[in-house]
């Protein structure tokens, strides 16, 4: 499979994220095209991991797929054949598309991160090991890092262009977004979360936390967008292994992690752009656990075409 870094389309593009660019094929329309970049400390690596832009476009389009009686969302397709029927111009960059393209539905996207949390670990854990809070809210005493949060908590966050998003209050959404539009995000993350948290224990797979991003259309309508319970967007840990009172091994870029932590500490990294050459084994590690993912999410191995 094409190796991706960037992708270059006849079509205009309107924006490119870490990992994504993003085009308008017309007023209703967008293709979200996911390459193999990867991010690790809000720093873009030079070097790609090998089927990362499929896995979390075909990981995403699995899940639209299983949630599409449950909540709106905004894919049309992410198969490369469809895609280039839809949209003639792109008929000759079908290598582009495959695995990696999703037509999308357009809409405004609201500027909140909608997180919610099944297991307290990462940057809530740290915040709660600290000051016994989750975005200055106070949480019972004696919680567990990774420990099962019943019932999950809703945890808003800012959207950063740059930088690390910041938690914040249900208040403070409200605020930003008005309190009815607050009350049906919260209620279709949690929907959303709690059908996708069950569907993935019984595959081995626990979801710790993870984001929703949601759009609204023209005409009102309430999206679910972007990516949708990816190794990207969420903490997936192998329920086999799985003991609170610890950190857990995630299907993520953890080996990527890991080896620019030891950089790091060693002195050979500062933890700025440009980030230090990748070896081999650590990206080919990285590609291994994306792909694990998707086939104990899905049941399947990832083919694209």
């Amino acid at each position: 499979m094409l190796l991706m870094t960037t992708s270059d389309l006849p079509l205009k593009r309107i924006a490119r994220g870490k990992v994504r660019d993003v085009y308008e094929v017309e007023g209703e329309r967008l293709l979200l095209v996911a390459t193999d970049r990867v991010s690790a400390y809000d720093v873009v690596m030079a070097e790609p991991i090998p089927m990362k832009g499929a896995v979390l476009t075909q990981v995403s389009a699995w899940w639209f797929r299983q949630l599409g009686d449950a909540v709106r969302h905004h894919m049309i397709s992410a198969d490369a054949r469809e895609i280039a029927a839809e949209v003639p111009a792109l008929k000759s960059h079908r290598d582009q598309l495959a695995g990696r393209a999703m037509l999308c539905r357009r809409g405004t996207v609201f500027p909140i991160e909608c997180v919610i949390r099944g297991y307290l670990s990462g940057s809530a854990w740290r915040e709660y090991a600290k000051d016994g809070t989750l975005a200055g809210e106070k949480l019972p005493a004696g919680l567990q890092e990774s420990g099962r949060l019943d019932p999950p908590i809703f945890s808003p966050a800012t959207k950063a262009e740059s930088g690390h998003d910041e938690n914040i209050t249900i208040g403070r959404m409200r605020e930003v977004l008005g309190a009815e539009v607050t009350a049906e995000l919260e209620r279709l993350t949690r929907l959303v979360y709690t059908r996708g948290r069950d569907v993935a224990l019984k595959q081995g797979i626990i979801i710790a936390d993870t984001k929703f991003e949601f759009g609204r259309t023209r005409s009102g309508e309430i999206l679910l967008i972007d990516e949708v319970m990816t190794p990207d967007s969420s903490r997936f840990w192998p329920a086999d292994g799985y003991a609170p009172g610890r950190p857990q091994p995630s299907f993520d870029k953890q080996p990527l992690r890991d080896w620019l932590d030891v950089e790091r500490h060693a002195g050979r990294w500062n933890g700025d752009a440009p980030p230090p050459k990748l070896p081999p084994d650590v990206v080919e590690a990285t590609s291994t656990r994306y792909r694990e993912a998707y086939r104990r999410l899905t049941g399947a191995e990832l083919a694209v075409s």
